[in-house]
């Protein structure tokens, strides 16, 4: 199993900055790529970024691109959500989540998640 823990979240005003982490443990070899979700309320769950495990490869929600940047630090089995120009509709909680194998990038190919981090953002 893997296991995944969110932290970074908080309430800022449009236009501020937040670093979401996620500390991952367990079976790390397993994980092909890691991805931030969130979730608003009355809303489902969507993508918002993702990151190879190795770091090559990013992709990212039209919604975000531009504004939020994904990385990671494998030493510290640790990934990054550094999210700048934040915006209201950006409020939601933000899960981390880890997906073996790599073919596709659905919300159903990630097998771990973390409990989440809350992210509000005020205008």
């Amino acid at each position: 199993q893997v296991q995944l823990v969110e932290s970074g979240g908080g309430l800022v005003q449009a236009g501020g900055s937040l670093r979401l982490s996620c500390a991952v443990s367990g079976r790390t070899f397993r994980i092909y790529a890691v991805a931030w979700f969130r979730q608003a309320p009355g809303k489902e769950r969507e993508f918002a970024a993702g990151i190879t495990w190795n770091g090559d490869s990013t992709s990212y929600a039209d919604s975000v691109k531009g504004r939020f940047t994904i990385s990671r630090d494998n030493a510290k089995n640790t990934v990054y959500l550094q999210m700048n120009s934040l915006k209201p509709e950006d409020t939601a909680v933000y899960y981390c989540a880890a997906k073996p194998g790599n073919v596709g990038i659905t919300i159903a190919d990630f097998r771990s998640w973390g409990q989440g981090t809350q992210v509000t953002v005020s205008s």
